[in-house]
C-alpha cells in the first residue's frame, strides 16, 4: 500500500474533533459520515430530507474526487437518518447517484444527529480501480 492522503473540507470540527473528511491508503477511501453544512457552516436544506441528502452526496463527490476516486469506486454507502419514514426521499436522491453503480447500502434509524437540523448523515467506502 502506498502512503496516506487525509482530505480535507476545511471544516473548523476538523481540526477540533481531529477527524478528515476521507482519508486515503492506497486504492481505499473512507470518507467521513457526511451532513448538509456547507462550507460557512450553516445547514443546507433545512426540513427537506431530499435537498439534505443531494447536497451530502455531492460533497461526498467532491471528497472523492480530492482522494483520486470517483463516484463508481464507491462500494458502500451508510446512511444514518432522524426519521426513517421519509426513507423514500433519501433513497430517491442515492439512487439518483448510484443507481447504475450500485454499492451495498445501509439506512438506519438514529435518535439525533449533531444538529437538530440535521435529518440524514452519510459515509461511503471506495475502492479505486
Amino acid at each position: 500500500m502506498s502512503g496516506r492522503t487525509n482530505v480535507s473540507s476545511g471544516a473548523k470540527w476538523e481540526n477540533i474533533v481531529g477527524y478528515s473528511r476521507a482519508v486515503r491508503i492506497g486504492n481505499i477511501v473512507e470518507v467521513a459520515g457526511t451532513t448538509a453544512v456547507d462550507e460557512n457552516g450553516q445547514v443546507v436544506g433545512a426540513g427537506d430530507v431530499y435537498a439534505q441528502a443531494r447536497y451530502i452526496l455531492e460533497k461526498i463527490e467532491r471528497a472523492l474526487n480530492q482522494a483520486g476516486a470517483a463516484r463508481t469506486d464507491v462500494i458502500r454507502t451508510r446512511m444514518f437518518v432522524t426519521d426513517i419514514s421519509q426513507w423514500q426521499e433519501i433513497g430517491r436522491a442515492h439512487g439518483e447517484f448510484f443507481r447504475d453503480i450500485r454499492p451495498a447500502a445501509t439506512m438506519v434509524e438514529v435518535s439525533a444527529l449533531v444538529s437538530p437540523e440535521l435529518l440524514v448523515e452519510i459515509e461511503v467506502s471506495a475502492v479505486i480501480g
